[in-house]
């Protein structure tokens, strides 16, 4: 999934623990279709929308949903604007620094390329990723020429203008735009530069992590999990 590079500015404010409140309040992103978006409702929605409440009703807990930009998720975790990140987040060493992770609920998903091309050459070519994600540290890291956007729809909007040749996401993200969209293409050629999703919460909240681990395992025991990994088609399942 999206990997967040994490500043030491997400260290420098802490908050309390979720459990002495009455409401968890689940942060995600909306912005990120199939994982979690905003429907026409104006309400969360999505595989994390769904996955979300059934963890919340199986951990006897009360939640609501709180939206928050992708480059800020983590900082606003720490302040306590929320109490978890459920938004497409892989699990990495470097985040563990500095906020809690349950178990993993989906495997890792591929990062792909999708162009204007099928036959783009992406190492030779501008490739766009959304900022502060592991895909876009990819690029960085390969050398390649790469243009980083706040959002995942910019990134694809700058491959229709011509400001990238392609975008770099996580596959699942991409695989919808190209079935939608005819001039578009998924490139053959994948990345796996991440681990498996979890949900992210606060060191000072390990009574609430073990809840959500809890559930999340009691629906990979009853095979819920897969069924709604398999519904909205993110990753491959356990």
């Amino acid at each position: 999934m999206k990997k967040l590079l994490i500043t030491a500015a997400a260290l420098a404010v802490t908050a309390g623990s979720a459990m002495a409140q009455d409401v968890v309040r689940m942060g995600t992103e909306g912005a990120y279709p199939p994982w979690n978006f905003i429907n026409d409702a104006g309400e969360v929605d999505g595989f994390e929308r769904e996955l979300g409440d059934e963890l919340c009703a199986r951990a006897e807990l009360t939640c609501e949903w709180v939206t928050n930009d992708w480059d800020s998720i983590i900082p606003n975790l720490v302040s306590g604007n929320y109490d978890t990140i459920i938004a497409g987040m892989s699990i990495t060493d470097e985040r563990d620094e500095v906020i809690d992770f349950t178990q993993e609920y989906t495997p890792p998903d591929p990062s792909a390329y999708l162009a204007l091309s099928e036959d783009m050459d992406v190492e030779g070519g501008v490739v766009a990723a959304q900022t502060n994600t592991i895909q876009a540290a990819f690029v960085a890291e390969q050398g390649w020429t790469l243009v980083e956007f706040p959002t995942p729809e910019e990134t694809i909007a700058a491959v229709r203008n011509g400001e990238a040749d392609a975008v770099l996401a996580d596959k699942s993200y991409l695989a919808a735009a190209a079935a939608e969209n005819d001039d578009l293409y998924l490139l053959e050629r994948e990345e796996m530069i991440g681990g498996g999703v979890g949900m992210g919460l606060r060191e000072s909240d390990p009574e609430l992590r073990e809840k959500f681990d809890a559930a999340i395992q009691s629906m990979k025991d009853d095979g819920s999990l897969n069924e709604l990994i398999t519904k909205w088609e993110v990753a491959s399942t356990f």
